[in-house]
């Protein structure tokens, strides 16, 4: 590239982390998941590097930086900016609520040096898009200097920030929310080998659709990414495929909302069963619905084309709750049949539960967790306290009713209460949302996950991911998701509310929590690698059965405890005895 002055612009992307319990950044040598925004915005990038959209003679060169694996240090980007000739635009992308203070703290340095920071992501999108008046984190940020991009980028739409911010000219904020554009033949997610390296297990990952149907109240996607569904084509997917091949990478996280609702569904796992056959070994992690079943032969096809793990919004048991939630489409007469049909495909199901629903009480919710425990075969439980995110309609409701949330945004990563609930007093919530994990967790109930997988035709989940998803919210104390391998802490990056620790009180307290933090999980994994040797030595594996892996019957809506014991179950049931009647006398399919 040209080194003379003026010739090149760098735009650096940085997708921000947020701050633990103790003010420093969420940091490892490497994160379990990779950020597909990061992945979008780079895509992007590369094309309008490619069309010259500064001019022919200007370079666009991209720095893309993941905080959760990559330490950002200001002073030496700024440096090297102005060794690439002074020119540039430092972009935070896909920043979340939890993570928009943290952006904040990182931005100012840029503007100290003069550089244009935009901020962008769901955060910014989802109070945009649902609030008459900017709230005062987002007022604060305009105020300093920085831009505010809402909506996505597609559709060229970063031509013209670039050359704004080429021409020194960046509005304040730019509004997209109201024109959500297509995405097929649009350039796609892409991150080079050396980001995706930092990845546990050299995940990426792309997205084939946005948007939801679906109107669940805690819900920021539908009101950022909208209810009117878009889509990529087979076509790009087979580029996004043969792209990361070329780079020897085939595992991919699927980061659509609900796979199972695209109505091109089909069309592209034929295509994946197709490169697969030849000699694409594709492997994929993808989130669907609790009713993904009763799409004809989706659960067939996914397995087919290399699904290999599967979300679910299970969110909760209680049909009062789901209902309270909006969550309408989740029924819980399926949920047997549904997890059985992807357990026969060896996959591993994961699923989202989510705490303090108007109804819960501490009662209530370990009670429920027995039920799953032997009712459900679900592999990996991860727990949420029921969050106003800001872009939900449950932020908008609690905000006009003038009812307390957090002012700290660094808080709302659903592992934090922000708000009240109206039965459970704080601590109270609090402590039953720690017990959850360990009510889920105890050591007999991961030997019955490990005996369920052995017992499988097709071998299920290895059961020191189930062991390493529970020690990092035991041992690190954050959401698993969040988690990775061998944590970084820096002493001069705490935030800048907090004091800085002295070399004596931070270096020999930071090691010795590694080391007692390692000794843990190397025990731990070590004696679930003998358990699960053990298991899957015995002749007799597959013979292994229980209540949660028998097959579903009809009878089951009266001796389960799923059907009879929690609170609205049997009125769901008279609900869906009274739907399948009026479909039957009408002689409408099931839905």
């Amino acid at each position: 590239m040209s080194s003379q002055p003026n010739s090149a612009f760098t735009v650096v992307l940085i997708k921000p982390t947020h701050y633990d319990d103790d003010g420093y950044p969420i940091q490892w040598l490497k994160t379990l998941m990779p950020s597909n925004t990061l992945a979008s915005i780079n895509g992007l990038l590369l094309d309008c590097a490619e069309r010259k959209v500064l001019g022919e003679d200007v370079d666009i060169q991209i720095i893309q930086i993941d905080e959760t694996n990559t330490r950002v240090i200001p002073d030496r980007i700024i440096a090297d900016i102005k060794s690439r000739g002074g020119r540039a635009l430092i972009a935070f992308v896909g920043v979340q609520t939890n993570q928009f203070p943290r952006a904040i703290d990182l931005g100012q340095p840029f503007l100290d040096a003069k550089l244009p920071v935009a901020i962008g992501g769901f955060h910014v999108s989802g109070c945009i898009s649902m609030l008459k008046d900017l709230p005062s984190d987002i007022q604060a940020a305009v105020d300093m200097g920085i831009t505010i991009y809402a909506g996505e980028t597609e559709d060229r739409r970063f031509d013209g920030l670039l050359r704004d911010a080429a021409e020194n000219t960046l509005k304040p904020i730019y509004n997209y929310m109201n024109d959500l554009p297509n995405l097929q033949g649009e350039p796609f997610p892409f991150l080079a080998k050396e980001s995706i390296g930092k990845i546990q297990g050299d995940y990426t990952s792309f997205d084939l659709g946005r948007g939801c149907p679906y109107q669940c109240s805690f819900c920021t996607i539908i009101n950022v990414q909208g209810r009117k569904s878009r889509f990529r084509s087979a076509d790009d997917l087979e580029a996004i495929v043969r792209a990361n091949a070329a780079q020897g990478i085939n595992k991919f996280f699927v980061t659509d909302d609900d796979l199972a609702r695209n109505r091109h569904w089909e069309t592209h796992f034929d295509r994946l069963i197709e490169l697969r056959e030849k000699g694409f070994p594709v492997k994929l992690t993808i989130q669907v619905d609790m009713q993904c079943h009763k799409v004809k032969g989706f659960i067939d096809k996914a397995c087919q084309a290399g699904a290999e793990r599967v979300f679910f919004g299970l969110e909760n048991i209680n049909p009062d709750n789901l209902l309270a939630a909006n969550k309408r489409q989740n029924k819980i007469t399926e949920y047997r049949a549904m997890l059985q049909h992807w357990r026969s495909h060896g996959a591993a199901i994961m699923a989202g539960y989510i705490l303090g629903f108007p109804n819960d009480t501490p009662e209530s919710i370990l009670r429920d967790i027995e039920i799953i425990k032997e009712e459900l075969p679900i592999d990996i439980l991860e727990f949420f306290y029921l969050t106003p995110l800001p872009g939900s309609a449950d932020h908008k409701s609690l905000l006009a009713k003038g009812v307390w949330m957090d002012p700290d945004m660094n808080k709302y990563d659903l592992i934090h209460r922000v708000t009240h609930h109206e039965k459970m007093a704080d601590a109270v919530w609090e402590k039953v949302y720690r017990d959850a994990w360990f009510a889920y967790y105890t050591p007999e109930h991961i030997e019955t996950i490990c005996r369920r997988s052995a017992a499988q035709q097709k071998k299920g989940i290895n059961v020191n991911e189930v062991i390493e998803f529970f020690l990092a919210y035991k041992v690190d104390g954050i959401h698993p998701l969040e988690g990775g391998i061998l944590r970084r802490k820096f002493r001069r990056d705490r935030r800048p509310d907090r004091p800085r620790e002295s070399l004596l009180a931070f270096y020999p307290r930071y090691y010795v929590e590694t080391v007692l933090k390692l000794a843990e999980y190397g025990w731990k994994i070590w004696r679930g690698n003998q358990m699960q040797k053990r298991i899957f030595a015995d002749p007799k594996r597959f013979a292994f059965t229980d209540l949660a892996t028998q097959k579903a019957e009809a009878s089951d809506t009266e001796t389960l405890a799923m059907f009879n014991e929690t609170s609205g179950a049997k009125a769901a049931l008279r609900r869906e005895e009274v739907r399948t009647k009026g479909r039957k006398e009408l002689q409408l399919p099931a839905t």
